[in-house]
């Protein structure tokens, strides 16, 4: 599958991926964390041995200082086992950097012979470094010094004769030894933010696919693939399942917001379309019978008065379709309902004489007994009911049985409108409610049902056909026991007969 990558705008700074800024944030964090404990660990072990050179100074100080001898008596072979069982100095070491260095000063801070040898080079180093030998003897702890280039760690104390004794550590073993644990830290921490760095890199990929997946859904979808969802992972993580799940939702919605647009768009076409046809029947009329007057083809009063009265009705017909269009339009506007306890069995016993007095021969059969309220507008009802009635006036012959009832059940009110007539077909059924639609292209202009269905709706009820060919047509309305204030229904001055 091929995915699409979007390039930097020229003009604007360049975009960091999300997956470069995680991973280095990571090793960052960690490299912060390495430095941190090398320096603790390195500070920790040169306090470490530092404090042991200055332990074995100080006790080799103490002895000597203690013994109250002089150098005269050190000189002695008898004392000469003493000192090297416990000093073990190098007495005329010459090497350049030697790891213990012991010198005896006199109080000028020369240094003087022991135990018969001349002062060494690294003696006389260690006296010139050390300058104040008092300074250092009334000092409890080691000093550091730098002899020749190299660090040591010296105290010093004075002899029963006054003479002075330096004794000197070094530490250069101290700070090579630093030196390789710090580069070998410096080395396990490049190689651990390596490994970091790839795992990193892999972890954040594989975690991030889900984002990928939702960028190239929504390239797909801004292409016009509406149906593109974004697929589930194999093992992902709560928040992007969420934001998955929440994406999809609003995908879903705005395929189905597009959808509507689309249907209402085309039935917005198609009706216009009818609409002019409809009004273009009836000016083409008048207009034909206004051009055979202004010619004086119209010249005998029968002639006149015929072309007088196919205008009137086209003009009535015109009329009609007119103001059925509005209500349409106003139901569609939401308008405010002007609702109260209405009696449904006396508009629908009304309905039934109203059809008695058009059509006396009608049988007409009334299952509406009582009083049966519900809360609604009374002129939307009356238009429904009359839409009906008219319906079954015009579209079925006038010997054919009609029934009217009202039943009230599980919390809804029913009223239905049945005949023995000629039915519809399937097809002409699923279409029943759509505006301009006539079966078979009777008379009327096919918004009689369409009203009955946004009236209907207005009221938060629904209207349902049970019709078969040759079987008859029965419309029942069912109507919730309380409508909401704000659905929106025709007020009565909006209301139109049916065509």
């Amino acid at each position: 599958m091929t995915r699409r990558t979007r390039l930097p705008r020229p003009g604007r700074p360049r975009v960091r991926s999300l997956r470069a800024q995680l991973t280095l944030a990571n090793v960052v964090l960690l490299a912060l964390g390495i430095v941190a404990a090398t320096a603790v660990s390195v500070l920790g072990m040169r306090y470490y041995l530092l404090d042991q050179i200055d332990t074995e100074l100080v006790r080799t100080r103490d002895s000597l200082g203690g013994s109250e001898l002089t150098l005269r008596q050190i000189d002695s072979l008898s004392a000469l086992s003493f000192f090297r069982d416990r000093v073990e100095p190098e007495w005329n070491q010459d090497e350049d950097d030697p790891d213990s260095v012991f010198a005896a000063v006199d109080r000028e801070g020369e240094p003087v012979p022991v135990f018969g040898f001349a002062p060494s080079r690294a003696q006389r180093d260690l006296a010139d470094a050390v300058r104040d030998p008092d300074a250092l003897i009334g000092d409890p702890e080691p000093r550091d010094v730098t002899v020749r280039g190299s660090t040591y760690r010296v105290t010093a104390t004075r002899l029963a004769d006054g003479t002075g004794v330096l004794i000197a550590g070094s530490t250069e073993p101290l700070h090579e030894g630093v030196a390789k644990a710090v580069r070998f830290d410096l080395a396990i921490g490049t190689l651990l933010l390596l490994v970091l760095a790839c795992l990193t890199m892999f972890g954040v990929r594989r975690r991030m696919r889900p984002l990928e997946d939702m960028v190239e859904t929504s390239s797909a979808i801004a292409e016009g693939d509406l149906t593109r969802r974004v697929p589930s992972s194999c093992d992902p993580t709560l928040e992007v399942e969420q934001l998955r799940l929440a994406l999809n939702s609003m995908l879903q919605q705005v395929e189905s917001a597009y959808r509507t647009r689309e249907r209402s768009a085309a039935q917005l076409r198609r009706f216009v379309a009818d609409a002019s046809h409809e009004l273009r029947t009836p000016l083409a009329a008048i207009r034909g019978y206004l051009q055979l007057y202004e010619r004086g083809m119209l010249r005998d009063p029968p002639e006149r008065k015929r072309a007088w009265d196919r205008m009137m009705t086209e003009s009535d017909r015109m009329g009609r379709l007119v103001d059925e269009l509005l209500v349409l339009a106003r139901l569609d506007q939401r308008p405010e309902l002007r609702l109260r306890n209405v009696d449904v069995c006396r508009l629908v016993r009304d309905a039934a004489q109203d059809l008695r007095v058009q059509q006396p021969d009608r049988p007409v059969r009334v299952d509406a007994d009582g009083a049966v309220l519900v809360h609604a507008d009374e002129a939307g009802l009356r238009q429904v009911l009359g839409n009906l009635v008219g319906n079954v006036r015009t579209h079925t012959p006038a010997d054919v049985p009609v029934r009217l009832g009202v039943a009230r059940s599980d919390g809804a009110v029913r009223l239905w409108v049945a005949d023995k007539g000629p039915g519809l077909a399937p097809d002409d059924a699923a279409r029943v409610f759509d505006r301009f639609f006539r079966a078979g292209g009777g008379a009327g202009s096919g918004l009689g049902m369409a009203i009955v269905q946004g009236v209907v709706r207005a009221h938060g009820g629904e209207v349902t056909v049970d019709t078969a060919r040759g079987e008859g047509l029965t419309v029942t309305v069912t109507l919730p026991a309380t409508t909401p204030q704000a659905v929106p229904t025709p007020r009565a001055e909006e209301t139109a007969p049916t065509g």
